[in-house]
């Protein structure tokens, strides 16, 4: 899916269109500590939301909102339980039948967690659309508002298309708010996809690179947000000197936690971007539905695979896995234990993280693996796995590095937003790892199916993904 060139689109739309987002965002009002400003009374809401700065940051605080709770970001239908679920992660013990679709690879088009990531996703991207659209035609604003806000908004378009890409292939990409456009949308290439996304990203830097973003505890998207979004896409564009170089950026920006039990702490220093609960405290979403308090009545282990997958005296295992056993000591399941359902009387202790340091060293190293740069991908993979407690890789070669890297982005980032299932993806051993393991295993399984509901209501959206 290399993508040769982009060209940096403007935003320039000045109608808007309020329909979705004054809803949500009195929803938001009322139910999250997040956002304290009143909406305006008066029926000229659509005149002067976009006037002042308040609401304007209500309405981005909507969006934060949104990816918290619902869709495929966190809360509880995240990426995180369902792709590993998908992949070799973890196995699932309930009866959900949408949820056994994913568990045994039998995905059909009306799956109804499938719909829910759709629907809501692009419900995000509506929200975006109407603060970028509408912040650039506010007369009340001064530029570096403008900038602030749009550059957010724009990420979050840009984040919102990235997962909808990486799991469906062609998929239309909406700038827009007018519904008469965006009823009858069509499926773009992938690669050009991916080169809006960019675009997308590219004008938030740009945007964001001078703007001050109040971001003491890394709950809002400033410009080093943008820069790890962009890093990870030209990782799937595979285009190695920039996603490299971004990542340098990061690596010289922030520091990996020394202590692995501090990782996933809200004040962690490799954190780049979580998202805040709404209400504190409050445990993370990724803590009520991994830990496992009871057996039987368990939802979720880890699979043997990836138990096995940790080297011998890798720090990881226990301070990031946990066990518990039946009454009779018969049965033992291990999950992750990177969240620790933690919170005091006052505060919430861990915040949900989307991207933080780790992730960019490995994608160094391998960037600088498939340019040739042997001893510069060791540096950067040995940086992790001694954090670890683990020994200098002895991995020397291109192929043996990629394997290496492989095997280390398991031990690091399971149980994290999918990351597993997308490296099995892009580093093209889907159908070698989960041929394997899955009866129902199909090559096409690496996309999942357009809803069936949105096909009928949009028949622009045809042809269905293979497969289906």
């Amino acid at each position: 899916m290399k993508r040769l060139k982009h060209n940096t689109m403007l935003y320039k739309g000045r109608t808007l269109g309020i329909g979705l987002l004054w809803p949500l965002l009195f929803m938001v009002l009322g139910c999250s500590d997040f956002v304290t400003v009143d909406p305006p009374k008066n029926i000229m809401v659509s005149e002067t939301v976009f006037e002042d700065p308040a609401t304007v940051e209500a309405a981005l605080a909507n969006l934060y909102y949104a990816m918290r709770e619902e869709g495929m970001v966190s809360g509880n239908q995240g990426l995180t339980t369902r792709l590993a679920i998908y992949s070799d992660e973890l196995d699932y013990f309930g009866n959900d039948l949408d949820l056994l679709g994913l568990y045994q690879n039998a995905v059909l088009p009306d799956n109804g967690e499938i719909l829910a990531w759709w629907s809501q996703a692009y419900g995000v991207i509506y929200g975006a659309n109407d603060i970028i659209i509408g912040v650039d035609a506010s007369t009340g604003l001064d530029q570096g508002e403008k900038d602030r806000f749009i550059g957010q908004a724009l990420f979050v378009r840009g984040f919102m298309h990235s997962l909808l890409v990486s799991l469906f292939g062609d998929v239309p990409y909406v700038t827009t708010t007018d519904y008469t456009v965006n009823n009858e949308v069509s499926r773009m290439p992938e690669s050009e996809v991916y080169g809006r996304i960019i675009d997308d990203l590219l004008m938030a830097e740009s945007l964001l690179e001078n703007s001050e973003v109040e971001n003491g505890e890394r709950t809002f998207v400033d410009r080093y947000v943008v820069k790890a979004l962009l890093s990870r896409m030209y990782r799937h564009t595979e285009e190695w000197d920039r996603a490299a170089n971004l990542a340098t950026e990061l690596i010289s920006s922030f520091g990996l936690e020394d202590d692995l039990e501090g990782v996933f702490l809200k004040a962690s220093t490799e954190t780049i971007w979580q998202l805040k609960p709404g209400e504190e405290p409050r445990n993370t979403q990724e803590a009520n539905q991994l830990i496992i308090f009871t057996v039987p009545g368990q939802t979720y282990a880890m699979s043997e695979g990836l138990l096995s997958a940790f080297e011998d005296g890798d720090g990881r295992r226990e301070a990031w896995v946990e066990s518990i056993s039946d009454a009779e000591n018969t049965l033992t399941f291990h999950y992750p234990y990177k969240y620790r359902a933690s919170f005091s009387e006052t505060e919430s202790l861990e915040y949900s993280i989307q991207f933080r340091l780790a992730e960019f060293y490995l994608i160094r190293a391998e960037a600088r693996a498939r340019l040739g740069d042997i001893p510069g991908a060791q540096q950067d993979l040995n940086a992790i796995r001694n954090r670890a407690g683990l020994a200098d890789t002895m991995a020397s070669t291109e192929s043996e590095l990629l394997g290496a890297i492989l095997r280390e982005r398991r031990a690091e980032l399971f149980a994290e937003q999918g990351h597993r299932w997308f490296d099995l993806v892009l580093m093209d051993r889907v159908d070698e790892v989960l041929g394997a393991l899955k009866p129902n295993w199909q090559t096409t399984d690496m996309l999942l199916p357009i809803p069936e509901s949105e096909l009928e209501a949009n028949p622009n959206l045809l042809p269905q993904n293979p497969g289906y």
